[in-house]
């Protein structure tokens, strides 16, 4: 019998972003999936509302977090991984191949060579079909490269936490032009997803609500393959690459992604202070071609 996770969302309309807590209503445990630290670019501050929505919820339903997961280092919002293990003492993880994100990235910034780029940021850095128990719930990594080169989700008994993969299914799928992205690797990662359960619950990263609904969190495999607008029709690989390919040269970069990834890559953890007390972020002038 699959076992079937109580999961809350929580959205952040700032960033268009989903975070989700999930538990096992047998033994209480749970697990918090890609939790977002708040960032005002204008005065380059950091904030928590989000993080303490999470922290909220999880005190008044009584959840034990045993494990804070991102799924990938994002481009659109800082991770708040890092600060709530400081609050709950819970171990945060990634898949194993943010080891090459670092790299990717410490190269446009320029990072020293102190930068570390051997993923110790995180407590455990997941191989592609690990499982992991949360309370009685298995817990499989799923290995789900396009968006990034790093990209993981996590299939809890029934839920299956994929952020940027799918999108709802009136959205489409997720963009793969960022550095190491690839929408041929997004292709055949959306194609394994495919493979779950028709019931298996998909939970997406992010929703921009278009033409004024309510911002949704999740859609079933079996409605994805029905009805989602960029897989509905079971394009072929070459299909599907030329209909994101020319959508993504569309698209602008994320507002954030300059100075979230400087974060996300130390696992949620500011840039080391300099002589004065302060951290400070790069910004690689002309790297990036506008769009």
């Amino acid at each position: 019998m699959t076992q079937s996770p109580i999961v809350k969302s929580f959205w952040d309309e700032t960033t268009g972003s989903w975070q989700y807590v999930f538990h096992d209503p047998a033994t209480m445990k749970g697990a918090i999936v890609d939790p977002v630290l708040d960032f005002d670019p204008q005065a380059a501050a950091i904030l928590t509302g989000n993080a303490q929505r999470i922290l909220s919820y999880i005190a008044d339903t009584g959840i034990e977090i045993v494990w804070i997961l991102d799924t990938h280092p994002h481009a659109d919002h800082l991770t708040a991984a890092h600060w709530l293990k400081d609050k709950l003492g819970a171990p945060q993880a990634i898949g194993e191949m943010v080891t090459g994100v670092q790299r990717l990235w410490k190269g446009i910034y320029n990072f020293g060579e102190d930068f570390p780029t051997d993923g110790a940021a995180w407590d455990r850095l997941w191989a592609d079909g690990e499982c992991f128990m949360v309370g009685e719930i298995p817990v499989t990594v799923m290995f789900s490269p396009g968006h990034t080169l790093a990209s993981v989700s996590y299939v809890a008994g029934d839920a299956a936490f994929v952020h940027d993969t799918f999108m709802m299914p009136d959205s489409g799928t997720s963009r793969a032009d960022f550095p190491g992205g690839s929408s041929a690797e997004l292709y055949a990662t959306l194609m394994r997803i495919l493979s779950l359960p028709d019931d298996t619950r998909l939970y997406v990263g992010h929703d921009y609500a278009p033409d004024g609904r309510a911002a949704a969190c999740w859609a079933t495999v079996a409605e994805h393959k029905a009805s989602n607008i960029h897989l509905k029709d079971a394009p072929s690989e070459d299909e599907y690459c030329k209909i994101r390919d020319e959508r993504d040269a569309t698209l602008p970069l994320p507002k954030l992604m300059l100075a979230a990834l400087q974060i996300n890559t130390r696992g949620g953890r500011m840039p080391p202070a300099e002589d004065n007390g302060r951290s400070y972020l790069k910004i690689p002038l002309g790297y990036f071609e506008p769009r």
